[in-house]
């Protein structure tokens, strides 16, 4: 009995003890060392890409309702061609490891499968609502996110903390309110002809988007984000071709043109260009996990703009939603997700040194990165001149050392 009376006080103590460190670590908070800055520049490019997607979807939505035109081959198609004519030109044009022949050399059958991964993740999104209803792929689509994480724990060494979990719970929750908001209104669209497989498609495409953007991450924080662009300009432009003869050969000259027909065009291609042009850097800022995370407000955007272009009715939940979604987006992004160091992560190509000097300082030449260069390496060399000098001089002063203890014992003596 008494020793039982004596574990109670000790527990005691330790619960009292965890309630103190937890109301000092409350009063120690400060929210402008959360708020910062850099989160809010973080967030305010992530719902700029979500905006950009936006416009995609209310562009395709024109051509699709107003026009008859359904081919999502060829809107890629553009894509891709404009990303081939600006980065793939950039690596023609450099001269070095960077150059297009050394990377095609050393990576070309990765970026030809990262390539194909990506087209086919754009055509089974927009497969998929053939056959199955909105609110399918509006849930489905969130399998993105845990994929990522998983891969990103797996390739990229992240490691997630409990408020990095509960801030995707969060976001998954505002995307629940917004689903939600969509039955309410009646707004649930698409077709039910076969659920099993639009479902399917829908997995089928967030995996295959996980793979990608943690592929986009890696290339982007440890090659080069021109390096990417440019081998992803220059595959998707190959591998939609092929696709769009094979399968839209029927669709593409059943199209009548007019000017508002192509400017939709102009305006998906435009806005998927930007989106593919912006996103790397987002993601060197944060991770390919937050992005999606910001990017899950695109389909609120689309609803405001369905109001008033679509007749859409508006719900509350929407806004809901909307707030949930920003509220978890900046909960996972104010705790930092460590990563596990290792050699790929700490080393960086000489193509992504030269990116990142010609971004900090656009007035930059060659000639100043080779000065850089020089300055980095000189450096280095001194502090190896610094230990050879400091080794001699420790064996200087130990032999002197003992000199001066030889003349010392025989003075007493």
């Amino acid at each position: 009995m008494a020793a039982k009376q004596s574990e109670e006080p000790g527990e005691g103590n330790n619960s009292e003890g965890q309630c103190n460190g937890f109301l000092m670590k409350l009063r120690a908070f400060k929210p402008s060392e959360v708020l910062t800055w850099q989160l809010a520049k973080t967030l305010a490019m992530g719902q700029g890409l979500a905006g950009l997607i936006c416009g995609t979807a209310v562009s395709s939505q024109y051509l699709a309702t107003e026009f008859q035109v359904n081919t999502p081959m060829l809107q890629s198609f553009l894509n891709y061609t404009l990303l081939c004519a600006t980065y793939t030109t950039m690596l023609i044009c450099r001269r070095g490891d960077g150059n297009i022949l050394q990377i095609l050399k050393r990576r070309w059958w990765k970026y030809l499968l990262l390539g194909l991964v990506d087209v086919e993740a754009n055509y089974t999104v927009v497969k998929a609502y053939q056959y199955t209803t909105l609110t399918s792929v509006q849930l489905l689509d969130c399998f993105v996110i845990p994929v990522l994480m998983l891969l990103s724990w797996w390739i990229l060494k992240t490691r997630y903390k409990l408020i990095h979990y509960v801030a995707v719970c969060l976001c998954l929750l505002g995307v629940g309110a917004m689903v939600g908001a969509d039955l309410l209104a009646g707004r649930d669209q698409g077709s039910s002809s076969n659920i099993l497989l639009g479902d399917g498609l829908v997995l089928l495409s967030a995996a295959l988007y996980a793979v990608s953007n943690v592929s986009q991450e890696y290339t982007v924080k440890n090659l080069s984000r021109v390096e990417f662009l440019g081998m992803i300009g220059l595959f998707g432009t190959i591998i939609s071709t092929v696709q769009m003869v094979i399968l839209e050969r029927n669709e593409i000259p059943g199209i009548i043109w007019s000017w508002q027909v192509g400017l939709l065009f102009s305006a998906y291609a435009l806005c998927m260009y930007a989106l593919y042009s912006f996103m790397p850097i987002v993601m060197k800022l944060s991770s390919a996990t937050s992005v999606n995370l910001s990017l899950l407000t695109a389909d609120l955007f689309s609803l405001f703009f369905g109001i008033f272009l679509f007749q859409y009715n508006f719900s509350g939940l929407y806004l809901v939603s909307l707030v949930v979604i920003l509220v978890g987006f900046i909960t996972f992004n104010a705790v930092p997700t460590p990563t596990v160091s290792t050699d790929a992560n700490t080393s960086s190509s000489p193509s992504s040194i030269y990116e990142e000097s010609v971004y900090e300082n656009p007035g930059a030449t060659g000639n100043e990165f080779a000065t850089e260069e020089a300055a980095v390496s000189i450096p280095a060399e001194l502090e190896e001149e610094e230990d050879v000098n400091k080794t001699r001089a420790s064996d200087l002063s130990m032999s002197l050392g003992q000199e001066t203890f030889q003349v010392g014992f025989s003075t007493k003596l």
